[in-house]
Order: C-alpha cells, then structure tokens, then sequence
C-alpha cells in the first residue's frame, strides 16, 4: 500500500517533473553506440572522431555521415594533389625538322611560350591591316618591275608578319608610299626582291623570303670583290626590331651565294620615319645554332661586331662550335 510508505509521494513527485517524451529504457551508462567505428589514431588520412565533426547549426554529424565527409575530403586532396603536379611538370614538345625565320626569332625570345604555341597551335583570324602590308609590299616591288619575281604560296606572302599590323587604312598604306618614295632605297635598283632562302641550321630547316638584297661593286682600293646589303622594310610605328631577323637572313645570303659574312651586311629601313638601322653584333652560325639547340647564351667574345652605315668589311664570322623545346604545362 502505498500509504505505507513515507516516501511515495516524494517519488511521484519526481516523475511529475520528469520528460514524458524520454526512452524509458535509457542507460545513461552506456555510450550511444558502443559499436561505432573508431578511427585508428595514428592514421593522418583517416577522418576525424564523430564527436568533433558538426553538421548544421552545429549539430553533431552521424558516424556513416562522417565517414562520407572524410572520404570527401581524401578526393578533395588527391585532386589536388594530381592539379599540383601537373603544373609542374616539363613537357617536352618535338621541335619541327622545318622553321620558319619568325617561329626561330620566337624561340629565342620566349623558349616555353613557343612551345606552348606548338602544343597548342591557335589559328590566327584574317587581319585587314596584314593584307594592306602584302600591298606595300607588292607595291614596292612594282617600282622595279625588270626584276625576276619569285612564285610565293599563300603562306609566303609578304607584309603579313605582326609588325606589319600597323597599316590602319588605305590612307595610312598611301603616306606609307609617300614615306618610302623619300629613303635612299627608293632610288636604288634592288639586285632581288621577296629572295626565298632555306637555311640548314643544327638539324633543322630554316626557311623565309628576304625583303631586298642590294648589290655593290667595290671599286679598285676600296675593299674587295663584291658585297651585298640585305634590307628588310619595317611598316609598324614602333622601331624596335629584332636583330636576330638580320642575322638570319645575313647568314642564309651568304651561305646561299657562298659569301663570307664580311662580304653581306645587313639593315632595317622604318619607312615611316626613313631612319636606316644596321644592329651591331649580329651573330653568326654559332650562336643560331645554339638558339635552336637550347644551350646557354653565347660568351661575348663570340659575337660579331657590325660595320656602321657599311663603312668597311665586317671581321670573319667565328667557326661553328635539339630535338626537342620544354613548356610547363598549366595555364
């Protein structure tokens, strides 16, 4: 009876307070599940514990929850990890057998951007102002129309290099003409015009079309034999050429004609402004070779001092001493 008891009521009393929702058969003794998989402590790959692992509201995750995000995480690390290698890495790229003066010039300004170019090849829109510069090409050539003229393919027309994209408009090609009616070269007869020429060089091809050769008898006491001038016609506004471009050229004319180099000398005409350029310490076969070959820049003593305005002789060039260019692949 429960009468008999002095301390029913303070027992009732307590279940009055207590949770009507709560398991009556909870053990608060026992953990919640004592069968949960508990990750190896020394294993750095392995997920963290379920108690410290919180969802939404900071609620904690389930322990199959859990195990999902790490297994997330691990995916997460691996691909990044394999994104991080990648990136690193040097492809080698297989150099073309044939070159062509601008792709060699390319190469030796930039050696991973062109060879990400030869990976990645990107064509090239048509460009107006490229064929306004194959016009004043052809329009110089018109002024000497005695001249023997080469047949060129469509990818040998001349005036379509980068540095002819400056032409804007048929107004700015007739002050071009205006421009080059008043050098020098205007009024001198080229001994070719638009020279094709194949260059061996380490290996590979070089090939390209020469702008004008102009050719000089020397007379009696004044140097010896005959020399030549190779002039290449430059229609942007900027006047900053590469010098490599005259080396090229230089040594394929000589090899071609079996000149030696002291016997061809080289120059920029910027029509625009009609200053006449010839760039001191053109190299020679040595270094062009090495450019190719990815070897270390050349010692200073290789190089070849040009002679100023085609003054006198050039001295002798030096006697000569790759598969493949490298990128990083990667954006």
């Amino acid at each position: 009876d429960p009468s008999d008891d002095p301390y029913a009521e303070d027992a009732y009393a307590d279940d009055a307070h207590a949770d009507p929702y709560a398991d009556p058969y909870a053990d608060e003794t026992h953990p919640e599940d004592p069968y949960a998989e508990q990750p190896y402590a020394d294993d750095p790959a392995g997920p963290e514990p379920p108690e410290t692992r919180e969802g939404p509201a900071g609620e904690a995750l389930a322990p199959e929850e859990a195990r999902l995000v790490a297994s997330w995480d691990r995916d997460l690390d691996a691909l990044a990890g394999e994104l991080r290698r990648a990136r690193a890495t040097v492809h080698d790229v297989p150099m073309p057998y044939t070159l062509t003066a601008s792709q060699l010039m390319r190469l030796a300004a930039d050696p991973e951007g062109f060879a990400r170019e030869l990976a990645r090849p990107m064509p090239r829109p048509p460009r107006p102002a490229a064929r306004r510069g194959t016009r004043f090409h052809a329009w110089v050539e018109s002024r000497f129309e005695a001249l023997p003229l080469p047949f060129l393919g469509p990818d040998e027309l001349p005036g379509g290099e980068d540095d002819e994209a400056e032409i804007a408009d048929e107004r700015d090609l007739a002050e071009l003409k205006e421009a080059f009616a008043r050098t020098p070269y205007a009024h001198r007869t080229p001994y070719r015009v638009e020279a094709p020429f194949q260059l061996a060089l380490a290996g590979r091809t070089i090939r390209g079309r020469i702008d004008a050769v102009y050719r000089e008898e020397r007379a009696e006491g004044v140097g010896e034999g005959v020399r030549y001038e190779i002039v290449d016609w430059k229609t942007g506004r900027s006047q900053d050429a590469d010098p490599l471009q005259l080396a090229i050229y230089r040594l394929a004319w000589a090899e071609q004609r079996g000149l030696p180099l002291s016997a061809v000398s080289a120059a920029f005409l910027y029509v625009r402004s009609g200053e006449v350029v010839r760039p001191a310490g053109l190299p020679g076969r040595a270094e062009l070779e090495r450019i190719l070959l990815g070897e270390p820049d050349r010692d200073p003593a290789d190089a070849e001092p040009a002679d100023a305005e085609s003054a006198g002789p050039d001295p002798a060039d030096p006697e000569p001493a790759g598969d493949h260019t490298r990128t990083r692949s990667g954006p």
